[in-house]
C-alpha cells in the first residue's frame, strides 16, 4: 500500500509539494489537521529547489529561484524553521561606458560610498537626491503594505488608507511606473536600475496601461517591509527541505512520485484521483488545496481554463573557476557580482529591448542581471572548489517572452544566450567563457532555461514564473476574503497564481490554510 492510500479520508489535500504547498501542510498539520501532500515529481520543492545540474561537481545551486524577499519572518517563526537568510552588503552594480571611458553604478557599501558612485556617474548629487526621495517613499509603503499580505484581503480603499501617502499612491498603483521614473530621474541609466524591478518575469513597457510592471514593482520593493533580497543559506533547497521537514514532524504525509489527475467535489467533500507506478489511487479529503497554476486547478477540476500565461525570461546558471576581471577597474568584480549586476538595462536599452521583442524579434542586445550566491553563501560549494576560488553565477534575461521560441525553441535559446553574454562581455576584462569551469565530461558548467523549457520541467504554464499576471495585494470581484478561494467552496488555490501569490513567499499556503482553518472544520 502506497503512502497515499494509508487513509481513506484527510482534512486536507495539498497538490503539489512546492514550497507554498509545504507551508499550507505544516500549518494545517501542526493544527491537529489530518493532511496528505501529493507530489508529481521524485522530490518536493516545486521551482524552490538546489540542484547539481552539472555532472560529477559538487556545486548545488540554487537552479530556478534564487533570493529571498517575500517570505514573511512570521512564517518562519510560527513553523519553527531553521533557515538563515544572508544580507547583500551591495544592492547592485550596473555597468556602462562614458566618454569612452569605462565606469558604472555602484549602489551599496554605505551611505557615503553610493552618493560618491552617483557623483563619479552623473556629475552631481541631484540623481541620488532624487535616488533617496523615491526609495524613501517605496520603503515608506513597503512597511505598510507588507504586513498585510498575511491577513484577508483588504478593499482598495482600506490598502489606501494604510498607504496613507497620495503621491505614492498614484505612482505605484495609478498610473504607468514610466511616468515617476522619468519625472524623478534624468539619466537614463540610473532610470533602467529603478525600472528593471518591474519588469522580473513580466513583458511589459515602461508606459503599459495595464500597470502589470507596477504590480510587479510593487511585489518586488516591499519584500519584509524593506524591500531586500537576501541570500538563503545553503541554497534555496535549504529553506524547501526545512518546510518539508516542519510538515512531516507535525504529521503530514509527503508522498512523491504521485501525480494528481482529477479533483471531483461537491463543495462539501472531494475526491482525489492520483497515478503513481504503482497504479491509480483515489483519496477522499474535506478540503483540496491546489498548489499549481490556475490553468492546471482548471484542468483537475473540469472548470473553464484562465487566459493564457507568457513567461519572459531567460534563466541561466554557470560555475566559474574564477570571477572574471571588470572593465571598471574602480571596482572589485567580487563586490560587483555579490549584488545584482545589471547588463543592457539603461532605461533606452530596456525600451528598444522590449520593442523587438514585441515584434517578435529577440533583442539584439538582451537586458539581463546576474549574482553570484557563492560569494556571500560559499556553502553551496564543496570544500574543494571553495578552497580553490569557484563561484556560482546565475543570470535572468528580461524581455523574452515564450512566443520568441515557439518557432524554434533550442535554436533561438541558442540564439538568445549568445548574445546576452556577448553584452556582459562587453565590460568585462577578458571573456567569460574562459573563467567558465568544465564538467566531468569536459562541457562547460553553463545551462540555460527558457520560457518552454520551464513549462516542460516545471509545469509553469507560458513559462510564467508567476503563474499569471501578479495581482494587486486588494479584494477585486471575484477574489474571496483570503485570495486562494475557487468557485468550489472545499477548493483553494495556494500556489503563485493566487491572489499576493508570485514569488518565493509562502503567503498563499499560509491564506489558504488560514481559509481552512477558519473555516472551522475539524
Amino acid at each position: 500500500m502506497t503512502a497515499a492510500e494509508e487513509s481513506g479520508t484527510y482534512d486536507a489535500i495539498i497538490v503539489g509539494g512546492g514550497h507554498n504547498g509545504l507551508v499550507a501542510a505544516a500549518y494545517l498539520a501542526r493544527s491537529g489537521r489530518s493532511v496528505l501532500v501529493l507530489e508529481r515529481l521524485d522530490h518536493t520543492g516545486g521551482a524552490a529547489v538546489s540542484t547539481r545540474p552539472f555532472a560529477g561537481v559538487d556545486a548545488r545551486l540554487s537552479r530556478y529561484s534564487y533570493l529571498v524577499s517575500l517570505l514573511p519572518r512570521k512564517i518562519l517563526q510560527d513553523l519553527g524553521l531553521d533557515v538563515r537568510l544572508s544580507t547583500r552588503t551591495i544592492s547592485s552594480y550596473t555597468p556602462t561606458e562614458r566618454g569612452g571611458r569605462p565606469t558604472g553604478l555602484l549602489v551599496g557599501g554605505g551611505e557615503r560610498r553610493t552618493r560618491e558612485a552617483f557623483a563619479r556617474l552623473t556629475g552631481s548629487d541631484r540623481e541620488y537626491r532624487a535616488w533617496q526621495r523615491f526609495y524613501d517613499m517605496t520603503g515608506r509603503v513597503a512597511r505598510r503594505v507588507f504586513p498585510t499580505l498575511t491577513g484577508p484581503l483588504p478593499t482598495r480603499d482600506e490598502l489606501r488608507r494604510t498607504v496613507d501617502d497620495e503621491e505614492a499612491w498614484r505612482i505605484l498603483f495609478e498610473e504607468p511606473l514610466g511616468v515617476a521614473v522619468e519625472e524623478c530621474f534624468a539619466d537614463d541609466l540610473v532610470r533602467g536600475v529603478v525600472l528593471t524591478d518591474a519588469l522580473i518575469g513580466t513583458f511589459a513597457d515602461a508606459h503599459e496601461p495595464s500597470l502589470a510592471q507596477n504590480r510587479c514593482f510593487l511585489y518586488h520593493v516591499i519584500g519584509g517591509g524593506t524591500g531586500a533580497w537576501d541570500v538563503p543559506v545553503g541554497g534555496m533547497g535549504a529553506l524547501t527541505d526545512a518546510l518539508a521537514g516542519a510538515a512531516r514532524a507535525a504529521g503530514a504525509v509527503i508522498a512523491t512520485g504521485h501525480e494528481v489527475v482529477r479533483v471531483d467535489t461537491d463543495g462539501r467533500t472531494a475526491e482525489v484521483t492520483h497515478r503513481s507506478v504503482d497504479g491509480e489511487g483515489v483519496v477522499g479529503a474535506r478540503h483540496v488545496l491546489v498548489n499549481a497554476s490556475p490553468r492546471e486547478l482548471a484542468r483537475l477540476t473540469g472548470d473553464t481554463p484562465p487566459p493564457p500565461a507568457e513567461g519572459a525570461q531567460l534563466k541561466v546558471n554557470m560555475l566559474l573557476e574564477r570571477l572574471p576581471g571588470l572593465r571598471d577597474s574602480s571596482v572589485d568584480p567580487r563586490e560587483a557580482f555579490a549584488g545584482t549586476f545589471h547588463i543592457a538595462e539603461g532605461y533606452g536599452q530596456l525600451a528598444t529591448a522590449h520593442a523587438q521583442a514585441a515584434a517578435g524579434e529577440p533583442p539584439a542586445a538582451p537586458p539581463s542581471e546576474i549574482y553570484c550566491h557563492s560569494l556571500t553563501d560559499p556553502t553551496i560549494l564543496g570544500p574543494d572548489l571553495a578552497a580553490r576560488g569557484f563561484q556560482t553565477l546565475t543570470l535572468f534575461g528580461l524581455h523574452t517572452p515564450a512566443r520568441l521560441f515557439e518557432r524554434d525553441n533550442e535554436g533561438v535559446r541558442e540564439e538568445l544566450l549568445k548574445a546576452t553574454l556577448a553584452q556582459l562581455d562587453a565590460h568585462l576584462a577578458e571573456p567569460l567563457a574562459g573563467c567558465l569551469a568544465t564538467d566531468a565530461d569536459g562541457r562547460p558548467c553553463l545551462e540555460a532555461r527558457s520560457p518552454l523549457d520551464l513549462e516542460r520541467d516545471l509545469g509553469l504554464p507560458g513559462g510564467n514564473i508567476f503563474h499569471r499576471e501578479l495581482s494587486w495585494p486588494y479584494a477585486q470581484e471575484g477574489t474571496g476574503r483570503w485570495g486562494v478561494e475557487t468557485r468550489h467552496a472545499n477548493v483553494l488555490l495556494c500556489g503563485a497564481g493566487a491572489v499576493r501569490g508570485g514569488g518565493v513567499s509562502g503567503v498563499p499556503g499560509h491564506n489558504a490554510a488560514m481559509a481552512v482553518l477558519e473555516a472551522g472544520e475539524v
